[in-house]
């Protein structure tokens, strides 16, 4: 009992201590960096306030909240810095890398002639896969499937094949006889929080970029490519598409995930906010702004009317500074 009391104690004090050494103005962290060469009484301020935010991580950041500032300079409601490259992967057919912050995702494409379904058979199909391997995060252990990975691909597949953003008869060769599998597989390379966002605008990106080969039917009535064309196979009588093309997009989605905290609202959260304050709301837009999905994966905070209008909000905002980096990937790569 005495040990017992003895442990609280001690842990009160060190959170006492803690509280006070970081207390005064939380904007003191974001200078304590550039200052910890001037004097070694600055070090050891951030050597304290690192220790506290590993011992008391909530409240850590709630004292950020206070001064509507985050851990990494970022105001409340502004989206970490987001790049993209379009081609990284030159075997794909279509392939990009997406950047959110730190989250790094890689989206490629494959296609294949597949036999379309009896109930379809003018349309092609997506497959759609999300891997998280161990090299992403230190929480996902080797030869043992990330919990999250299945949930983010179902949402990517419900997302996209709901959004209309890509018309399945585009995938059609020939009615009836051969249409195109695309199987897009999106690898995540470091997982920072807001996985699904980042997901998405790799794979939205990897379809701007995918381009469909030139497919002939042979004097057997099979779909082959022309690189197989040349190599053997039988002379193509009827050509089916005569060049490459690009995919056509209706329109793309755009997401944003948000962080509901007591009254406070945290756009595109890191791992680490996302694991202290654990309601997360994920809102899609199309590109005319319009609703495609909202996703809410349980929490203890209650998203209000006027919240989900302020998320969305933040969403149409989002919308538009992706779109800008996402055409600028385009142009650049057909420069290029």
């Amino acid at each position: 009992m005495c040990w017992a009391l003895g442990f609280s104690l001690g842990y009160l004090l060190c959170f006492d201590i803690c509280q006070r050494r970081i207390c005064g103005s939380v904007h003191q962290r974001v200078r304590l960096v550039s200052m910890a060469s001037a004097s070694g009484s600055d070090f050891s301020s951030e050597m304290e306030v690192d220790a506290f935010r590993r011992l008391f991580p909530l409240h850590f950041h709630e004292r950020h909240l206070l001064e509507s500032i985050r851990p990494d300079g970022r105001p409340l409601r502004k989206a970490r810095d987001t790049t993209v490259a379009l081609g990284a992967v030159t075997s794909a057919n279509g392939s990009a890398l997406a950047k959110i912050g730190c989250t790094t995702m890689l989206a490629a494409i494959k296609l294949e002639v597949m036999t379309p379904a009896v109930e379809s058979p003018d349309e092609g199909c997506i497959a759609i896969d999300f891997h998280m391997p161990p090299i992403c995060s230190p929480i996902v252990r080797p030869g043992r499937p990330a919990e999250v990975a299945p949930v983010v691909a179902k949402q990517l597949s419900d997302t996209i094949l709901s959004s209309g953003m890509v018309g399945l008869k585009e995938l059609s060769l020939v009615s009836g006889k051969a249409a195109w599998m695309a199987y897009l597989d999106i690898y995540c390379l470091d997982a920072d929080g807001s996985l699904f966002d980042a997901a998405l605008l790799s794979a939205v990106a990897a379809l701007s970029h995918l381009q469909i080969p030139i497919v002939s039917l042979n004097e057997e009535g099979r779909v082959v490519l022309c690189s197989e064309d040349s190599e053997g196979e039988k002379f193509a009588k009827v050509p089916v598409n005569k060049e490459k093309r690009k995919l056509t997009l209706n329109t793309i989605p755009f997401s944003l995930t948000c962080v509901l905290h007591k009254n406070y609202i945290l756009a595109d959260p890191t791992a680490e906010e996302e694991s202290i304050m654990d309601t997360l709301l994920t809102v899609v837009l199309d590109s005319s702004s319009q609703l495609v999905s909202l996703y809410k994966p349980g929490g203890p905070a209650l998203a209000h009317t006027s919240v989900i209008q302020d998320c969305v909000a933040l969403t149409r905002q989002r919308r538009k500074e992706v779109q800008k980096v996402l055409d600028e990937a385009i142009s650049d790569m057909e420069v290029d």
